[in-house]
């Protein structure tokens, strides 16, 4: 992908790969130019999601952004918290974040997965008005959703290793799954 097609798809939006009634509603941060100019979410070649995704057992095999799709089959989504394309997050607005957490609270009213899991602490802690918030679940609720704040899976956030990063994923495997259970 050229530089020129990268910037070309400044702005754009990636659909949701989304139903309703999911297991957990994965939330990026925003697509990055690289998912803009693809369509796929979490396109980047270091973005760490994919791998991470199958390592903690959410997946049983390392799926392509490509085969995003596939992603219902197991009962998961994805969605962001701001729509349009950037090449860094910092390139949004704390004003961004909150109407796409007020956005992104309506969706999840409409849809009802019973989880929303962040990906980015910093962009929970924003969409939300949650400055305080730690990693893991949270204490907000949307309706029946319970909402978990994951690590950026972006190849940037180098204090998250590819294993601390699948633990933590896997502790919101647990959950969920102990949630099905009871269900």
């Amino acid at each position: 992908m050229t530089p020129q097609e990268l910037e070309a798809a400044r702005d754009r939006i990636v659909p949701d790969v989304i139903a309703g009634g999911l297991s957990v509603l994965f939330c990026g941060i925003n697509p990055g130019l690289m998912s803009a100019a693809t369509g796929h979410h979490f396109a980047r070649p270091g973005n760490r999601f994919w791998p991470v995704l199958h390592r903690s057992g959410f997946t049983p095999r390392q799926l392509r952004p490509s085969e995003q799709e596939e992603l219902l089959d197991y009962g998961l989504g994805i969605t962001n918290v701001v729509t349009r394309a950037s090449a860094r997050a910092d390139e949004l607005s704390d004003e961004e974040f909150r109407e796409g957490g007020r956005l992104l609270a309506l969706k999840v009213e409409r849809l009802r997965p019973r989880w929303l899991a962040v990906a980015g602490i910093t962009a929970y802690r924003t969409a939300f008005q949650d400055p305080k918030a730690r990693m893991g679940p949270q204490e907000r609720v949307i309706g029946d959703t319970r909402i978990w704040a994951l690590p950026n899976p972006s190849g940037l956030n180098a204090h998250w290793t590819l294993e601390t990063m699948a633990e933590e994923f896997a502790r919101l495997r647990e959950a969920a799954r102990e949630d099905s259970a009871r269900s």
